[in-house]
């Protein structure tokens, strides 16, 4: 999958979140409540355990995939459940038992357990990454939660649509930084609760993340397979939900 395939792909899994926030904040679907953007994080982990052992190369992949699986699903699940601050509160638990799980699934292991400590390591930081996407469900229920979301997808969007322009790796982190504050001050003007300043920190946010993810895994030889492409195409995604939370309780109150 070519860059700017893969570019467009998130600008558009990131728009696709900022319409599930502007649908839950908007009433559009009051009987669903909050279910689209739960739905939405719920899928972005699944996705990411899909991928993410052959985009890393595990050894084991099955087992692997169903512990980041279980890790993630359970993020969204505790995070969706409790309902008063802090929303993370139990999400600690849910990685530490994955982490058991990441054991458990080496003890199970009948191929000699050979790159015992890659698959540890690559396990666990997959449940890590799709841990973090419940964090859009935090996001959406905090202060102005649905402009919170909007801004930042939005920035996200734009910033995954710049990166694939042609540029040198420090000129295209610059520009993609800098479309991304662009794309987030404007989206926070218009959303007058939550101001251009916020929206601009948002986008610098965001543009950090994709500038960095985009430089740490585009030239993986994995990302010649269809699952390992699609995995760094959810990838900036599901990161940025934590990222979104954790901006949003030090920025609006």
């Amino acid at each position: 999958m070519e860059v700017s395939t893969r570019a467009v792909l998130t600008a558009v899994l990131a728009a696709l979140m900022a319409v599930a926030s502007f649908v839950v904040g908007a009433g559009v679907l009051e009987a669903a409540g909050e279910l689209p953007v739960v739905v939405a994080a719920g899928l972005l982990a699944l996705a990411i355990a899909a991928g993410w052992p052959i985009l890393l190369g595990l050894p084991n992949v099955l087992g692997s995939s169903v512990v980041i699986a279980l890790g993630g699903a359970g993020a969204v699940v505790v995070v969706t459940a409790t309902r008063t601050q802090p929303y993370l509160e139990e999400l600690p638990v849910v990685v530490a038992l994955a982490v058991l799980l990441a054991f458990v699934n080496e003890l199970a292991r009948q191929d000699g357990r050979h790159r015992l400590v890659d698959s540890v390591a690559g396990t666990v930081t997959g449940v890590l990454v799709a841990a973090s996407s419940a964090g859009w469900i935090a996001a959406e229920r905090s202060h102005d939660g649905t402009a919170l979301v909007v801004s930042a997808a939005v920035a996200l969007a734009v910033a995954a649509a710049v990166s694939a322009m042609p540029l040198g790796p420090w000129l295209g982190a610059l520009v993609t930084s800098g479309a991304a504050v662009v794309g987030g001050g404007a989206v926070g003007a218009v959303m007058a609760e939550l101001g251009p300043a916020v929206g601009a920190v948002l986008g610098l946010a965001m543009g950090i993340l994709v500038a960095a993810l985009h430089a740490l895994f585009d030239r993986l030889p994995a990302l010649r397979r269809r699952a390992a492409a699609f995995t760094v195409v959810v990838l900036p995604v599901a990161v940025s939900g934590i990222l979104v939370y954790v901006v949003g309780r030090v920025l609006v109150r």
